[in-house]
């Protein structure tokens, strides 16, 4: 499942094709994704002017002058491909699919747009979706009123890290995957800020916060490090795993310089650690850490 970098670098890509444009036609292939589209999906999308293309966790939100709001997700295997007018100039946006080519069969929505552009939405599993929400119920919306504040605004720091955690059971990896908490972060990127932070994912996520509710040296050193590692991530257009490629064709970099996740087995990357990554399952999914210097 593509996380809040790889996202981020799609909703780039796709920006410079979308917002000031308007919607001539939209070619809807099928009934459903993950779910039914909307109601005359396509009929309300039409002449409608894209005024911005915004990430809310791992959504794309692209606001219309309709006074509507297009939610989409990506699912598992969703991408985009934008054909410009000057063919020459054409650009995968966001590849999550298992093969390069964006077979014709897995075409499901096709939005043409004014200045001559066509941007097409392939999904092969057919795991995302897209909706269409009302600007004034936008935040009210079930997909989207319960989640936790956005990690790479001011909203994410020491003190909001330790007044969530006070007094939590739960271990520090459950805690930063849940996107009520924060909206966004996955897997790759908690393994990842925790290393950083010297902190093993099985610890309790009470360690943030001291018996009064105020952050500890944890909770400060974490916020750092989950702002740091994304916006490496996003810098290097994402992490590759599987077939995911960013705006312009090419792979995202990020996996190159991951520091513990997949590296099982390995040394420590920590000048003068000589702990072996481990891996283990919490909540049905890897874990990786060293157990020498993060405790």
């Amino acid at each position: 499942m593509p996380e809040l970098p790889e996202v981020e670098t799609v909703r780039r890509g796709l920006q410079r094709a979308f917002v000031g444009q308007a919607i001539r036609r939209v070619d809807v292939r099928r009934p459903d994704l993950r779910f039914p589209f909307p109601e005359r999906f396509g009929q309300r999308l039409i002449g409608a002017r894209v005024l911005s293309l915004d990430r809310r966790a791992k959504y794309l939100v692209a606001r219309l002058s309709t006074g509507e709001a297009l939610l989409m997700h990506l699912g598992m295997t969703g991408r985009f491909h934008v054909k410009h007018a000057d063919e020459a100039d054409s650009r995968l946006m966001g590849d999550y699919a298992y093969g390069t080519a964006a077979e014709e069969r897995h075409l499901h929505v096709l939005f043409a747009l004014a200045d001559g552009a066509e941007v097409a939405y392939f999904d092969p599993r057919r795991f995302g979706y897209m909706l269409l929400i009302p600007d004034a119920e936008f935040d009210a919306h079930p997909m989207v009123r319960g989640l936790g504040v956005e990690p790479l605004t001011g909203d994410l720091d020491a003190r909001y890290l330790a007044a969530r955690a006070h007094g939590r059971r739960s271990d520090l990896k459950a805690f930063l995957l849940d996107q009520r908490i924060i909206a966004g972060l996955g897997n790759i990127y908690v393994a990842e800020a925790l290393f950083r932070a010297r902190l093993q994912p099985s610890r309790p996520a009470s360690v943030l916060a001291t018996p009064t509710g105020k952050p500890t040296r944890h909770a400060e050193l974490l916020a750092g490090t989950i702002k740091a590692v994304l916006e490496e991530a996003i810098a290097a257009g994402g992490s590759t795993l599987r077939d995911y490629r960013h705006a312009d064709g090419q792979s995202g970099s990020f996996q190159t310089t991951f520091e513990v996740y997949g590296r099982e087995g390995e040394p420590c990357v920590r000048p003068g650690c000589r702990g072996i990554v481990r891996r283990s399952i919490q909540g049905g999914r890897s874990s990786f850490h060293c157990p020498v210097c993060q405790r």
